[in-house]
């Protein structure tokens, strides 16, 4: 994906985690002359989460050595609140068994300090065409949701045929609801949470909406 390309679909929203103010500089100058994107910096994680909960990024470039705070941990924090979030982690200390580590936490990749302009671009738009970023509210609410029911039910073991009898719904609506093709409508999506034992605003909340 190019530049035209991600001027598109939109701009996608980045906020940058790193203590080193010189860092946070370079990739905010250099991610504003790309173009396609919007940066927001922070020096603590406090600052990211307040921020968050206001508008949550489309990605997050986390540092993982941030004095007495670990990255680790900023990462559990983040997916805790918003799972379906994009993290990439920065660090300046690779290997091999830190790579292991990171996935574990369900990152979406890692960049080794120093990186180039090649590689960071590259990764961000792998993240872009991943995550479906830079689409509109209406798409990326469809396509979290669906995703996020099909996970539900998977975790419960249940075929669309259980998730339907289950709902009173028929298989094609639900498969139709999971593939993102179409939106649930409010008593459907209000069955489709009677089923899994949650709140509507609980799914919701946990795909960024």
């Amino acid at each position: 994906m190019n530049e035209e390309a991600l001027a598109s679909i939109g701009v996608v929203d980045i906020a940058v985690l790193d203590d080193d103010i010189d860092f946070r500089n370079y990739i905010e100058d250099l991610l504003r002359d790309e173009g396609g994107y919007s940066v927001r910096t922070f020096a603590e994680q406090n600052e990211l989460f307040a921020s968050a909960e206001t508008r949550i990024p489309d990605i997050v470039l986390l540092d993982m050595k941030m004095g007495t705070v670990t990255g680790e941990e900023v990462v559990e924090q983040l997916l805790l609140r918003w799972p379906e979030l994009c993290i990439i982690v920065i660090t300046g200390y690779p290997s091999l068994e830190n790579m292991r580590a990171t996935f574990k936490l369900r990152v979406f990749d890692y960049l080794a300090k120093p990186f180039s302009l090649a590689q960071l671009r590259q990764t961000l738009q792998n993240a872009v065409e991943q995550f479906g970023l830079g689409r509109t509210p209406q798409d990326l609410l469809r396509e979290r949701l669906g995703h996020r029911i099909k996970l539900l039910r998977v975790e419960r073991g249940w075929s669309l045929k259980d998730l339907a009898a289950a709902t009173k719904l028929s298989v094609s609506q639900i498969s139709s609801i999971e593939r993102g093709a179409n939106l649930p409508s409010v008593e459907s999506l209000l069955a489709i949470c009677r089923a899994f034992e949650r709140k509507p605003s609980e799914v919701l909340t946990s795909i960024g909406f």
